[in-house]
């Protein structure tokens, strides 16, 4: 009986663990209220090689309503796994909550246009090779002085798509699941990685993420990874934001992304811009190169070479008047 006890405490705890992790993603949550636009935002530059880009999106608070959790990029929980966005769909009467989740191939997310490489199906900001992740710099935006394994196809840009809908069902996106995409959606997934929904949580915390706050332009718009640098719409170092670091000196290794995204507000919505920013990162090495030079005006001291000859013909003081009389330079040797 003892052991049959455990046993049921133990299934209890995994229920309740479940439960709660379930509860942090929002799954099952519906509304009679439609979710804001999607802002349109630029993409700060991804800062470590390997990482995968999660848009943002609008959850909901039973209390303060919609937050919005801004786009970042997060480490996969393995190689070889993409993430399928999160989405809001009409359903019932009612706008129904479906939480994002990794797998070997991205499955539906409503047809939402979330930029990016996640035009509404699919994801064409890269693709994995082996346990490297290859990125297309044509969509996303990556510090190309971390990340070397990049490409450039600039057909799957579509430039004709201006639709920040939020949801699918009726008055929003218009799209059903295309067979790859059922076939995704019944492989095995695995659920958000804790830095993810800590991310989320984050966002929850602070009230000038949400709608009724900022009127659908959040404070953080995005960040370069979860706990790292917050950034508007405009790009710009988020500096009210509670989300992250907004010290831009707080952290060294967002220093190579940081001018990557001071770089993109010229076109926020197209990321082959993003690649602009590897002007800002050539930069680096020119305020170093000020550095390199210093060194060079310190080694200037040669100029007392000339008087360490000098100093050491005292010994040949005598002979050498006759020579040096025209050089008014023998008081200094008296001396």
């Amino acid at each position: 009986m003892k052991k049959l006890g455990r046993l049921l405490l133990i299934m209890c705890v995994l229920f309740f663990t479940a439960h709660v992790a379930n509860a942090q993603i929002s799954i099952g949550v519906s509304v009679r209220i439609a979710p804001p636009e999607l802002p349109v935002y630029v993409q700060p530059a991804c800062p470590v090689d390997g990482y995968l880009w999660q848009p943002g999106y609008w959850a909901y608070d039973d209390e303060d309503g919609y937050y919005w959790v801004p786009g970042v990029w997060v480490a996969p929980p393995s190689p070889g796994l993409l993430w399928t966005p999160a989405y809001w769909g009409y359903e019932g009467g009612a706008y129904g909550f479906h939480a994002g989740y990794w797998g070997p191939h991205v499955g539906f997310y409503g047809g939402i246009n979330y930029g990016f490489g996640y035009g509404g199906v699919g994801f064409a900001g890269g693709g994995w090779y082996g346990n490297s992740f290859r990125y297309n710099t044509a969509v996303v935006n990556v510090n190309t002085t971390v990340v070397r394994n990049v490409y450039v196809d600039r057909t799957v840009v579509n430039v004709t798509v201006n639709n920040h809908t939020s949801f699918n069902g009726p008055g929003g996106v218009d799209a059903r699941p295309r067979p790859e995409e059922m076939a995704a959606m019944k492989e095995q997934h695995v659920q958000p990685t804790g830095e993810q929904l800590s991310h989320q949580q984050a966002a929850h915390s602070d009230k000038n993420q949400f709608a009724k706050n900022n009127g659908g332009h959040p404070t953080a718009a995005a960040l370069n990874k979860v706990g790292g640098r917050p950034v508007n719409e405009n790009g710009q170092v988020a500096t009210n934001s509670k989300l992250g670091n907004a010290n831009p000196n707080a952290n060294r290794g967002n220093v190579p992304a940081r001018p990557a995204n001071t770089a993109n507000p010229n076109n926020p919505g197209a990321r082959p811009n993003g690649v602009k920013p590897q002007n800002n990162a050539a930069g680096l090495p020119q305020q170093k190169a000020p550095q390199q030079k210093m060194p060079q005006q310190r080694i200037q001291p040669q100029r007392n070479n000339k008087p360490l000859p000098q100093g050491a013909r005292p010994q040949q003081q005598k002979p050498q008047p006759q020579k040096q009389q025209p050089q008014p330079q023998k008081p200094r040797e008296n001396l």
